[in-house]
């Protein structure tokens, strides 16, 4: 693992990332992937992968690919809306999430993210939209 993704990683203890398990696997400017188990941390009463654990993840990959594009310039990024879709139930194993960004102005961004499992079979779709205050 390169070292910008394990000093991005370390963030995660006391956090919600920590307790869902949330690993980032790729950081690129407008394109973030992580990872989540499907698990007794991530699932609903009955076994399968709990729509808000999927939500957890679409907005917090999508909200850090939004914090690297702002942050150099002492920017803020923080999500406002999101919109889950949720496609296929998992028992088990692991998702991966994979935001894209399709709008970046000045005050907002907008990211796409694709929640799927080891297979790439789709397990939900989201939209968020990220408000972005700029110090600069």
């Amino acid at each position: 693992m390169d070292e910008q993704l394990k000093q991005v990683n370390a963030f995660r203890k006391n956090t919600l990332m920590g307790a869902l398990g949330i690993e980032f696997t790729k950081l690129e400017k407008g394109y973030i992937e992580a990872t989540m188990p499907v698990d007794e941390r991530t699932h609903q009463p009955y076994g399968l992968l709990h729509g808000g654990a999927s939500a957890a993840l679409a907005e917090t990959i999508a909200s850090f690919g939004s914090h690297m594009l702002v942050m150099d310039e002492g920017g803020l990024a923080v999500g406002v809306e999101l919109n889950i879709n949720h496609l296929k139930g998992k028992k088990s194993g692991t998702v991966t999430g994979k935001a894209k960004i399709l709008h970046e102005g000045r005050s907002s961004h907008v990211w796409s993210i694709e929640i799927v499992d080891e297979e790439n079979n789709l397990i939900a779709i989201s939209r968020l939209t990220v408000m972005v205050k700029r110090q600069k």
